[in-house]
C-alpha cells in the first residue's frame, strides 16, 4: 500500500496518541484499589498498546508518547478522580476519532482500531464506580442552595444594610447556619431512603459544599469598600462556581454541560435578582440606616 506524506502524517498523529493513551492507563493502574476498575484499565492500556503496533507498521517508525498529556491526566485523575480524568481524557480521545475517518478509508484494518476506541468509552461508563461520585448529589445539593441562597442574601444584605464587611458578617453567620441545616437535612434524608449511601458522609459531603460555597462568596465584602464591586464579584465568583462544577459532572457522568450551567445559572440569578429589589423595599419600608 503506497503511503503518500498527508497519509503518514495521520498514522504517525494517531500512533502517537495511542502510545500517549497506553501510558497514561499503566500509570493510573498503579494507584488504583478497586480490582475490576483496574482489570478494566489494564485491557485497555494493552489494546491501546496494540493499536499502537498497529500503526507503527504502517508508518515504518517508533513514535515517543506526549510526556506532557501524561501528566496532565495522571494529576486531573489524582486530584479530581479516576473517572474524571479518564473520561475527560476519552473525549479528546473522541475528536481524535473524526481524524480517523480518512484513515478508515485508506488504511485497511483502521476501522477495527476505531471501533475499539468507540468501546472503550462505554467499558469505562459501566465500570467506573468512585465513592464521591456516589455522592455527587450531596455536593450538588450543598453547591446548589448555597449559590441560589446565599448568592440572593447577600444581594438582599447589600441593598438593606449597604456597609460591606457587615453584609460579609451577616452572610457567614447566615452560611455556616444554613450549612448546618443543609448537612443535617441530609443526614435526615439519605438516613430515610434505601440509596445505599452512608448519612454522615452524605451530610459531610453536603455542609462542606456549602460552607466552602459560603467563603468563596463572601471573601470580596472583607477585602472591598465598594458594595457593587463586592457584588458582581460574588456573582462572577457564582457563575464560575456552577460552571466549573457543572463541567465536572458533565464529564464524570456523562450530562449536557449547557442545559445544566444554564439551569443553574438562571436560577441563582433569577432569585438574587429578586432579593436585590426585596433588600431595597425593605431598607425603604423600614428606614435602616447604620450611619
Amino acid at each position: 500500500m503506497k503511503i503518500d506524506s498527508a497519509l503518514k502524517k495521520d498514522i504517525l498523529s494517531a500512533q502517537k496518541s495511542e502510545i500517549t493513551e497506553y501510558h497514561i492507563y499503566q500509570v493510573l493502574t498503579n494507584f488504583i484499589k478497586d480490582g475490576k476498575n483496574k482489570e478494566v484499565l489494564n485491557k485497555i492500556a494493552q489494546e491501546e498498546l496494540r493499536h499502537y503496533n498497529f500503526w507503527k507498521e504502517r508508518s515504518g517508525q517508533d513514535v515517543k508518547p506526549n510526556k506532557l498529556k501524561v501528566y496532565f491526566y495522571v494529576f486531573l485523575a489524582k486530584i479530581f478522580g479516576l473517572t474524571f480524568g479518564v473520561k475527560l481524557m476519552e473525549k479528546g480521545e473522541n475528536f481524535a476519532q473524526r481524524s480517523y475517518i480518512i484513515l478508515e478509508k485508506n488504511i485497511e484494518g483502521a476501522d477495527a482500531v476505531v471501533a475499539d476506541e468507540k468501546r472503550h468509552e462505554q467499558e469505562l461508563a459501566d465500570l467506573m464506580n468512585e465513592e464521591h461520585l456516589a455522592y455527587t448529589g450531596s455536593v450538588i445539593l450543598g453547591l446548589n442552595d448555597a449559590l441560589v441562597e446565599l448568592t440572593a442574601a447577600l444581594a438582599g444584605f447589600t441593598l438593606a444594610l449597604q456597609k460591606t464587611k457587615l453584609v460579609g458578617i451577616v452572610g457567614l453567620i447566615t452560611g455556616i447556619a444554613a450549612a448546618m441545616s443543609m448537612a443535617a437535612s441530609e443526614y435526615l434524608s439519605t438516613k430515610e431512603e434505601a440509596t445505599g449511601k452512608n448519612p454522615y458522609k452524605a451530610s459531610v459531603y453536603t455542609g462542606v459544599a456549602y460552607i466552602l460555597t459560603v467563603i468563596f462568596l463572601i471573601f470580596p465584602y472583607f477585602i472591598f469598600s465598594n458594595l457593587f464591586i463586592c457584588l458582581g464579584i460574588t456573582i462572577s465568583i457564582a457563575l464560575l462556581a456552577v460552571f466549573l462544577f457543572t463541567f465536572y459532572t458533565s464529564v464524570a457522568k456523562g450530562l449536557d454541560l449547557k442545559k445544566r450551567f444554564w439551569e443553574m445559572a438562571i436560577l441563582s440569578l433569577s432569585i438574587a435578582g429578586i432579593n436585590f429589589f426585596i433588600g431595597i423595599i425593605i431598607r425603604k419600608t423600614f428606614g435602616i440606616d447604620l450611619g
